[in-house]
């Protein structure tokens, strides 16, 4: 969420964001519900001063003239309490207004209004050329006897599936290497819950119900299922005030995400690619304002460490206004070579990497107390270290030799015990 006095001092800059995101939210409601509760809030004040009046004359006045200022101060409660619940009401819906308003964007965002306007920044390694026809990773999966589509369709429905024999190991590799680095850079580790309250969700930015959500929510319960560890890791420090010598707090995440994807598919959100239930780990961290940009690139510099040394080529880029999600203020995605897409374009996401200054924090309540004992929102910055089943499917496809065996990276190997995937 936005301080609402940065919007009323940037109304033409945040008309702009708003705009080049292209999404749905109205600024002029904002501004009309913030003038109707500062005028009810200094309506109140009055009233409220206006009734400490006659309290302080009351105990002063003969008992023949307590009577006549009793009665009024009466009424003027009742006036209080009625202006209370009036404003009560005007800031639920100015609150609820102030949710549908993205963040800022950073000045050097690129414009446009989809994926494929994402700007290349750099690329690491050649793909590999092949001197037969590649599988794509659901025939590898089938031939291999790893993967089982049709059983996870049957047992919950489309987009669900079962890991079987080594694909079960590669998994769990995967897990445990990425937690590895990350704890080399500092991160603290964590499994979730899988659930969170939808208190939290919507504190993270991620809405728990309407036409956009993307969340499974459980039925009479205040709880949904996590699309990310971000939720549930942003929600661990909500309503707290930190140290600034706390200062970052650096989390590595790992949980399960559910997703509903509605009206997600094509060719290339087939087999794992797009799933409704998946594991990854989740980088985290909470810092200072000053040290966003630098928390932003660490964040990134982790996650192109995990496909370096997976020796994956990927290439990162720089998503433009119109991809990015309300709370991002500044995003990066790691793309991942997928020799088994059927498009021209062979490079899938596997991470991302954002900046969302203080919008969750003010959302979540967190503040950090400074040298000075003034309390100040922190910067919060989330990244994908590994999305395990997207991962897999890069290794799978970019490691598969001409029989149809997959060699291991070598990084995996202490993980798994074996150094090849064969029937």
């Amino acid at each position: 969420m936005l301080d609402i006095h940065l919007i009323t001092e940037n109304i033409d800059a945040v008309r702009e964001s708003i705009k080049n995101r292209g999404v749905n939210a109205n600024l002029d409601d904002v501004l009309q519900q913030n003038t109707a509760r500062k005028l009810l809030k200094q309506t109140l004040d009055n009233k409220r001063a206006e009734s400490n009046v006659f309290a302080k004359k009351i105990p002063q006045l003969k008992d023949s003239e307590k009577q006549s200022l009793i009665d009024k101060g009466r009424e003027l409660n009742q006036e209080i309490s009625a202006i209370e619940e009036e404003l009560r009401k005007v800031e639920e819906l100015f609150l609820e207004t102030m949710y549908q308003i993205p963040n800022m964007l950073a000045t050097d965002t690129p414009l446009g209004e989809t994926d494929a306007e994402n700007v290349v920044l750099r690329s690491h390694l050649t793909p590999r050329e092949f001197d037969f026809i590649p599988k794509d990773h659901v025939e590898l999966g089938k031939s291999l006897d790893i993967i089982d589509f049709d059983g996870g369709t049957k047992v919950t429905g489309s987009k669900f599936y079962f890991l079987k024999n080594e694909a079960v190991l590669l998994e769990m590799a995967l897990k445990l290497f990425a937690m590895k680095v990350a704890a080399e850079h500092g991160y603290t580790m964590l499994i979730t819950p899988d659930l969170a309250k939808k208190t939290i969700l919507t504190g993270t930015g991620f809405s728990p119900r309407g036409e956009e959500s993307n969340i499974y929510n459980l039925e009479d319960l205040d709880l949904s299922l996590i699309a990310t560890a971000e939720i549930t890791v942003g929600g661990l420090h909500a309503d707290e005030i930190l140290e600034e010598d706390q200062l970052p707090l650096k989390y590595a995440a790992e949980s399960h995400c559910f997703r509903r994807e509605a009206g997600a598919g094509g060719k290339e959100s087939k087999g794992l690619y797009r799933v409704h239930q998946f594991s990854k780990v989740e980088l985290f961290q909470i810092t200072r304002p000053e040290d966003g940009e630098t928390a932003l690139k660490d964040i990134l510099a982790v996650e192109e460490k995990i496909y370096q040394l997976l020796k994956l080529p990927y290439r990162v880029t720089r998503i433009c206004a119109g991809d990015l999600g309300a709370a991002a203020f500044k995003k990066y995605d790691i793309e991942a070579w997928m020799p088994g897409r059927s498009s021209d374009e062979k490079y899938g996401e596997v991470t991302s990497a954002s900046n969302c200054t203080d919008f969750q924090s003010r959302r979540l309540n967190i503040k950090y107390r400074d040298k000075k004992n003034k309390k100040i929102y922190p910067y919060t910055l989330n990244g994908t270290a590994i999305a395990l089943s997207r991962t897999m499917i890069a290794i799978l496809e970019n490691y598969q030799q001409k029989d149809g065996s997959i060699i291991i990276p070598e990084v995996l190997r202490p993980y798994m015990g074996k150094d090849i995937i064969s029937r």
